[in-house]
């Protein structure tokens, strides 16, 4: 065998390779699901052109430098608040890993049950707390942080889990050995045990980005100028549904395949192997 053969990866170790009869079954499979999707394609854009939706005074508008404009400084919105969350959300959610696994019984109880709080509860009702439950104590919140603030939240939970998930993925040898040697366990943790975890999830924690960009979709709720609410307002001024909305599902599908491919970028910098 040569030195440089490929090692079998998780997906070797779970899987079987499929069979010709399997290979084939998959190869009909994929075919008739693209020949039905290419024809339910076809329905829609059937139905838009009977009722007028693929009329040019729906989409022309989308040529004026001024309608890009303003939905750019949506975009700028969006990521203002994407990005602020994300890093909010790492620092909680950090914090919150630590807490949980820090042998410390009552920290530990507590940070498991806020942990589980933003996990379960949907950030829309979180945003709906900063925005009519918060002001009623006489705090007042601009519209960025009524919507940063809740995703924040939603996301700090996953985020927890996630790097709780690397720290257990670390070898429970290391740890013992840096026992041995009288480390204490604060310093085997952030010197030893904490780079590791980053290491083995930091591709996943880039992913987690994307969840928080989709959860900054609801941002209309606050009025805070984000890209769709932009849209919204285009929607309002040009009549244009259809065309409108088309144009932000690409802007929002480019923009999570970056953060994707960005996510994959680090993987493979870090030698960190995805299961695709």
């Amino acid at each position: 065998m040569s030195n440089h053969a490929k090692p079998p990866s998780i997906r070797d170790a779970l899987y079987e390779q499929p069979g010709p009869r399997t290979r084939r079954r998959v190869a009909i499979g994929t075919a008739v699901t693209a020949v039905l999707a290419l024809i339910g394609i076809g329905l829609i854009v059937r139905q838009f052109y009977i009722t007028g939706q693929l009329a040019p005074r729906y989409w022309t508008f989308l040529a004026q430098p001024t309608t890009w404009r303003y939905l750019l400084q949506g975009f700028r919105g969006t990521v203002s608040v994407a990005l602020t969350s994300g890093l909010l959300a790492l620092i909680l959610g950090l914090l919150l890993m630590l807490g949980r696994t820090s042998g410390i019984k009552p920290l530990s109880a507590a940070c498991r049950v806020i942990t589980d709080f933003f996990r379960g509860v949907p950030s829309l009702l979180l945003i709906y707390f900063f925005f009519l439950v918060v002001p009623q104590y006489g705090i007042k919140l601009s519209s960025f942080w009524m919507i940063t603030l809740p995703v924040t939240l939603a996301a700090s939970g996953v985020l927890a889990e996630v790097m709780r998930a690397g720290v257990n993925a670390v070898p429970r040898g290391q740890v013992e050995a840096a026992m041995s040697l009288g480390m204490r366990p604060a310093r085997i943790m952030f010197k030893i045990v904490l780079p590791q975890a980053i290491r083995f999830v930091i591709p996943s924690l880039i992913s987690q980005l994307v969840v928080v960009v989709k959860d900054t979709t609801v941002a209309y709720v606050v009025s805070y100028p984000d890209l769709m609410q932009n849209a919204r307002v285009l929607i309002t001024n040009y009549d244009a549904l259809v065309s409108m909305y088309f144009t932000v599902a690409i802007i929002y599908i480019l923009l999570n395949y970056a953060i994707n491919k960005l996510s994959g970028f680090v993987a493979e910098r870090m030698g960190v192997k995805i299961i695709r």
